[in-house]
């Protein structure tokens, strides 16, 4: 119960964060949902970036290590670590400075009135809530495993057979974990989820050298295990890239666009205090990612030689698996508080779906002027509590169904992704419509649903496969669509590179085809340079 009890003792900690932050807060509805727009420089920074390393940063990328290599790190932290900082630079900034200007609080509300169009905002929030809800299962599926696997023990029978059960069950620990967020972001909003990811993000970060350390060193030593993976032919795969194919590591590329699409992250854009804010995120953003990608990859591939046959969603908690085997009970504890803090991040997801559906959907259709201000904070703590309980059930439902890490790119990244040209029509180009943004958002939920379509249909291919294999799905159409362990391919790509592409080619043809927007709306957003 050792390792249990410590992270009980962290889950008081950031529950008393967020009570504090409560403490602090002035009950407007502006401080709940953007902390009046005044969260500081070292804050902005770390809470943002605590935003973006949910349980698909440490669980899912170690899990996926463990399945096809350490070419992982390659798929999705070498391209974060510089597209991220660039949107933030030229996306970021932007809507912050609009956001100052317009009072804007969500992304739904800028693209509404810089097209001036209500319904097309109406669409875009139900298509980025159904997107987001997912990552929010994500954090609550990581922390029910990573209870689950550290109050984990062994009881042998009058027989001697040997049984694993736990003391804290996966469902348990899910549940725990969606009623402490749940807590301090109902009492805490904005700022609270700001502070207790700042100071989660410093737990997390130092959590991988320390873990790499003293498990290797239990191992023999970093030398001696990578000798042990190189010498044995079935691992040796996993330090190469034959497991991940060109034009699926090509189409990776595209998932980081998705960061500031995300609204836990746009909304994360407009707390800052001052636009100089940014500098020291763009500069120190890709050493985060490098901080936590890379031992966790590490870690993903050491235990693929310790643990085999492990299927994808057992792989999600093969780094709890190696503090609770491989160091001190209390060291596993300290560092599954570490895991913890990274998985939790769901709370600002949390958090945006609150603002966005009390912004734009409570508030946009007169419920703050007909109830006021104080009514609006209380409906979104009741929404807190809603996609809480809700994102639980579905949590314990898909409880070793789904990798995390597949999970989040199939109907998470990928979406948000395809969005991106929206969002940059909206803010860089003069010419561009509602009716090409409309055709793009379109375009975007059609695309999820034959996904989602296409790898239901071919579930049953997925069981003869072997990590990095694929089939067609339907032999008549050759390789068009192809089935891997991973998810559905188009020509070996994966789906989100012909979502991205087909949306921006949309929206440039059909605003093209369109009326030009008012000039009155133009002259807003677009201001001469004397002007602005």
């Amino acid at each position: 119960m050792i390792p249990a009890l410590i992270v009980f003792a962290y889950l008081a900690i950031v529950l008393g964060i967020g009570i504090f932050a409560f403490r602090k807060s002035s009950g407007s509805g502006e401080d709940f949902f953007v902390a009046n727009r005044a969260l500081g420089q070292w804050v902005f920074l770390l809470s943002l970036f605590g935003t973006n390393m949910t349980a698909f940063a440490i669980l899912g990328s170690s899990g996926m290590s463990y399945q096809r290599g350490i070419g992982v790190f390659g798929l999705m932290a070498s391209s974060s670590a510089i597209i991220i900082p660039l949107t933030l630079l030229f996306i970021g900034t932007r809507l912050w400075g609009l956001g100052k200007r317009f009072g804007h609080m969500t992304q739904v509300q800028y693209f509404r009135d810089r097209w001036q169009n209500s319904s097309l905002g109406t669409a875009i929030f139900a298509l980025t809530a159904l997107m987001l809800v997912p990552y929010i299962i994500i954090g609550v599926m990581g922390g029910g495993e990573v209870m689950e696997t550290l109050s984990a023990y062994q009881v042998t029978s009058a027989e001697g057979v040997v049984t694993t059960t736990s003391w804290v069950s996966y469902e348990a620990g899910s549940a725990l974990v969606a009623a402490v967020v749940m807590s301090y972001v109902f009492f805490g909003g904005m700022r609270g989820t700001a502070w207790v990811n700042t100071f989660q993000v410093v737990l997390f970060l130092g959590f991988g050298a320390i873990a790499v350390i003293l498990i290797s060193a239990k191992l023999g030593g970093f030398t001696a295990v990578m000798e042990r993976l190189s010498g044995d032919p079935k691992l040796a795969v996993l330090l190469s890239r034959e497991r991940i194919s060109q034009p699926e590591f090509f189409s990776y590329l595209f998932i980081p666009l998705s960061a500031v699409m995300f609204p836990h992250m746009a909304i994360m854009c407009l707390t800052a205090e001052r636009v100089t804010h940014f500098r020291a995120t763009v500069v120190l953003y890709p050493l985060c990612i490098a901080a936590i990608w890379l031992p966790c990859v590490y870690l993903g591939v050491v235990a693929a030689g310790l643990f085999p046959g492990l299927d994808a969603g057992q792989a999600n908690d093969v780094i709890p698996r190696l503090l609770t085997q491989y160091t001190e009970v209390w060291v596993a504890g300290l560092l599954g508080a570490g895991i913890m803090a990274c998985v939790m991040a769901s709370d600002s997801q949390i958090m945006a779906l609150t603002t966005m559906f009390t912004q734009d959907i409570f508030t946009h259709y007169g419920g703050t002027k007909r109830f006021g201000d104080r009514v609006q904070v209380w409906t979104g703590r009741a929404f807190v509590i809603a996609i809480a309980v809700a994102s639980w059930l579905i949590a314990v439902a898909l409880h070793k169904q789904e990798g995390i890490f597949e999970l989040a790119i199939r109907f998470a990244f990928s979406g948000f992704a395809a969005l991106a040209p929206v969002m940059l029509a909206a803010l860089y180009w003069k010419r561009s419509t509602a009716a090409g943004a409309w055709a793009a958002v379109v375009w975007v939920a059609v695309a999820m649903v034959a996904v989602w379509w296409l790898h239901e249909a071919s579930a049953d291919l997925v069981k003869a496969l072997k990590p990095g294999q694929a089939v067609p799905i339907f032999p008549a159409l050759g390789d068009l669509l192809l089935r891997g362990k991973g998810g559905v391919t188009v020509y070996g790509f994966l789906p989100v590179m012909p979502m991205v592409l087909g949306s921006a080619v949309l929206m440039v043809v059909v605003s093209l085809l369109t009326r030009p927007p008012p000039q009155a709306t133009l002259d807003r957003y677009f201001p001469a340079k004397d002007a602005a």
